[in-house]
């Protein structure tokens, strides 16, 4: 059964959250308990790997010039829970992959830790903002959904985070909330259910993200139909964490958006592509649609020199091309210790 997120749904939840509301849930009570209980059950059944991420902080890239600053946060899906390396994690093919770009070292730390809901931002970020950070990648809100957090408490903390990290100097990327509907140890219908759920705080954390001045990257199904196709391969032996290659999917299409937002690329690489389905849109409607396909990019720009139409922020939706990644190489794999924040 598709499920579609409606672009007033997830207006509706940003605007809630930005005004303090807190009132709107997307499923019952019931639901949240036997998702918990369900994803406990399978996780006993099948066997579990480690919490603990391998240890990524470091410098990256070998060429000259002033690191640029690099700083996860969020969840294990963020720290690379479900992988045996610190090369194999999200974090540090990204930072391989803009050393290359950009042509001048980066430094990444990882702040991101196994079980972080949206509300472990607040000890996250300003760990993050110790190390200066030039762009920030956010992935979180699974665990949220698991959690029974009211989406609207969720995209309001999320809102905060974003706008500190902005405050701060940073480009901010956000990996929208992934589709639970992809966990195969997860029955149906239950997992039909987890997949409306995240879809839709995915759509509502985009309104949120870039009002806020950041950009997001729907993470979906982490990503797509290669997990679909291929979940032995994609995901780890947990079922729950991507592999090595499932982290190299996600990362290859958060690439493009990460150097988008540190302005690494020629005024010819920013140019809409129209036969990708490039589009501008009012936000909530481009939240939707990318909720609807993974790797889709959602950017503010202007119409006519104005940010805003008559349905709210215009953005932009982008389908960018993936670059292929490079192996990460550290220089220094103890650089910049700075204290984790502990699993929640």
């Amino acid at each position: 059964m598709a499920v579609r997120v409606s672009a007033r749904t997830a207006r509706r939840i940003a605007t809630t959250a930005a005004y303090g509301g807190g009132s709107l849930g997307l499923m019952g009570a019931g639901f949240y308990g036997l998702l918990r209980l369900e994803a406990r059950q399978a996780r006993r059944a099948i066997g579990t790997i480690t919490d603990i991420p391998p240890e990524a902080d470091g410098l990256y890239g070998h060429h000259p010039g002033q690191p640029i600053s690099f700083v996860v946060l969020g969840d294990s899906s963020a720290a690379g829970v479900g992988v045996d390396t610190a090369d194999e994690t999200p974090g540090a093919l990204l930072a391989a992959g803009l050393a290359e770009i950009a042509e001048r070292p980066v430094r990444l730390t990882v702040l991101a830790s196994s079980g972080a809901q949206t509300s472990d931002l607040a000890m996250q970020v300003p760990l993050a903002v110790e190390a200066r950070p030039d762009l920030a990648l956010v992935i979180v809100g699974g665990n949220d959904v698991t959690h029974r957090v009211r989406p609207t408490t969720s995209v309001r903390l999320l809102d905060e985070a974003v706008r500190r990290l902005r405050d701060a100097g940073a480009a901010v990327v956000v990996g929208t909330c992934p589709d639970l509907g992809t966990v195969e140890p997860i029955p149906r219908p239950l997992r039909w259910l987890a997949r409306q759920a995240s879809r839709r705080l995915a759509a509502a954390q985009t309104v949120a993200v870039v009002e806020a001045g950041g950009r997001t990257v729907s993470l979906g199904s982490i990503l797509g139909p290669e997990f679909a196709a291929a979940p032995g391969h994609m995901f780890s032996v947990d079922r729950f964490h991507p592999s090595s290659a499932g982290y190299a999917s996600a990362a290859a299409a958060v690439l493009p958006s990460a150097a988008s937002a540190l302005g690494l690329w020629s005024d010819a690489e920013e140019q809409p592509e129209a036969l990708r389905g490039d589009d501008v849109l009012p936000v909530a409607v481009a939240a939707a649609a990318a909720a609807e396909q993974s790797g889709t990019e959602v950017a503010a720009t202007q119409v006519g020199g104005h940010d805003r139409g008559p349905r709210g922020r215009w953005a932009q939706l982008r389908h960018r091309r993936r670059r292929p990644l490079p192996e990460p190489e550290r220089e220094e794999a103890d650089i910049m210790a700075i204290g984790r924040v502990p699993p929640a």
